[in-house]
């Protein structure tokens, strides 16, 4: 009997461990608080994300969040629940989460009125990227009718590859991070946008900063980790 206890706690232990060797944290009410800035440093919005649950199944891991949007003054705009999937070792992002359509009641307008057709397929990190490796591509398609208004609009993240490991500061802290790197082709309504991003990964943390450029590679807007609780 003693031995049977001794196995599960160390299958128990070597879960923990593994779970907390991911890019993001693995603690239910975890919050992780972030600020939006644009190219000036002026701060235009926040966002909380809460780990809700955490669902675990062999070596599949499911990450539940609750994301909270507000606006520079902390008045809350919008909220949704998104979830991160875990599947060996990739981390998969459902491109869908990219598209907010709580973001649509901003300024009165009802969510509920809208058809909205999404399809796309997810964005992978792997567990344990290596400097120089390519990263699959990524993409979202939306189409979304409100009355006699139709909008049509995509995203593809292309070119992605794992160009670092760096350090780096912001105000919750210092990390030690990978930086993914990518370039994004947005079309709305016909018209094609690029610009480009870097990100910086931590483990146990997940995103620490994020930086967006312009089809010139000038800096147009960031956000960084300025709370962890």
């Amino acid at each position: 009997m003693k031995k049977i206890v001794f196995f599960i706690s160390i299958l128990f232990t070597l879960t923990a461990l593994k779970a907390q060797d991911i890019f993001f944290p693995t603690e239910i009410g975890k919050v992780l608080v972030y600020k939006n800035y644009d190219k000036k440093g002026k701060e235009i919005s926040m966002m909380k994300y809460t780990i809700m649950d955490i669902i675990v199944d062999g070596d599949k891991m499911e990450i539940k969040y609750l994301i909270e949007s507000m606006d520079s003054k902390e008045e809350k705009k919008f909220s949704e629940e998104i979830t991160l999937v875990k599947n060996g070792d990739i981390l998969y992002f459902d491109m869908s989460n990219f598209i907010n359509k709580a973001a649509f009641q901003e300024g009165g307008k009802d969510a509920s009125s809208l058809e909205i057709e999404i399809k796309g397929n997810s964005m992978e990190i792997p567990i344990n990227p290596q400097p120089g490796t390519s990263l699959p591509d990524a993409n979202v398609e939306m189409a979304m009718k409100m009355g006699f208004i139709n909008l049509k609009l995509s995203t593809s993240i292309i070119n992605r590859r794992v160009a670092a490991i760096e350090d780096i500061v912001v105000p919750a802290g210092s990390f030690q991070c990978h930086k993914l790197t990518g370039d994004v082709i947005a079309t709305v309504m016909g018209k094609k946008i690029n610009s480009s991003n870097s990100e910086w990964y931590a483990k146990g943390v997940g995103v620490v900063k994020s930086e967006t450029y312009d089809k010139n590679g000038k800096l147009d807007s960031y956000f960084q980790l300025v709370e962890i609780k």
